[in-house]
């Protein structure tokens, strides 16, 4: 089997004084369940791993169960591949317009079904925000505020627990993570 990395973005952890797990903890769980070169990006719950013939749905399901039975922590988990992750980035259509990264969010979608339900949110003016669909994401340009965007607070009461968010500058981070070398174990 091949090896691929994949990425693990886990919902609402460590934000605030809820839902409070450490990374070092969330990366042995991660190992433990048989995943390799387990890496973590910010204390948010933003993983990077290696596995052979994975299927993301599976991992996910793992990982939030062993959350749970490991932390007493229900966080929803959606795990991509890196080939994923590099589609999500690659669609993007509002990096032109996007001039602080840090206010660029991207919503991935746990469900692409979900998608055509949220046609009339991108046809609609959010002016002076943006809002774009991809195949598997939602991207919303903040410029004013990430915390008061009109766009993102739609798109979040529309997907509920189907979504999780991160800015353009964590997700290119976990890109560029996926594309680093893997770690040689010790002695081998």
């Amino acid at each position: 089997m091949t090896s691929q990395r994949y990425i693990a973005l886990i919902r609402g952890i460590n934000v605030g004084r809820a839902k409070r797990v450490a990374m070092a903890d969330l990366r042995k769980l991660i190992d433990e369940l048989g995943y390799r070169d387990v890496r973590s990006v910010l204390n948010s719950g933003n993983l990077v791993f290696t596995a052979d013939g994975l299927d993301p749905a599976v991992a996910a399901a793992a990982i939030e169960e062993q959350m749970v039975l490991k932390f007493g922590v229900a966080a929803r988990v959606m795990v991509l591949s890196g080939e994923e992750l590099a589609a999500v980035l690659a669609e993007n259509t509002l990096l032109s317009q996007a001039t602080d990264h840090a206010r660029l969010l991207v919503f991935i979608l746990g469900d692409v079904a979900v998608r055509p339900a949220l046609a009339p949110l991108g046809e609609r003016s959010w002016s002076p925000e943006a809002l774009a669909l991809g195949q598997r994401a939602v991207y919303v340009w903040c410029p004013e505020s990430v915390l008061s965007s009109a766009a993102a607070s739609a798109l979040g009461k529309q997907l509920g627990d189907n979504t999780t968010s991160r800015n353009w500058n964590t997700l290119c981070k976990l890109y560029a993570l996926c594309n680093e070398p893997a770690s040689v174990p010790p002695g081998a």
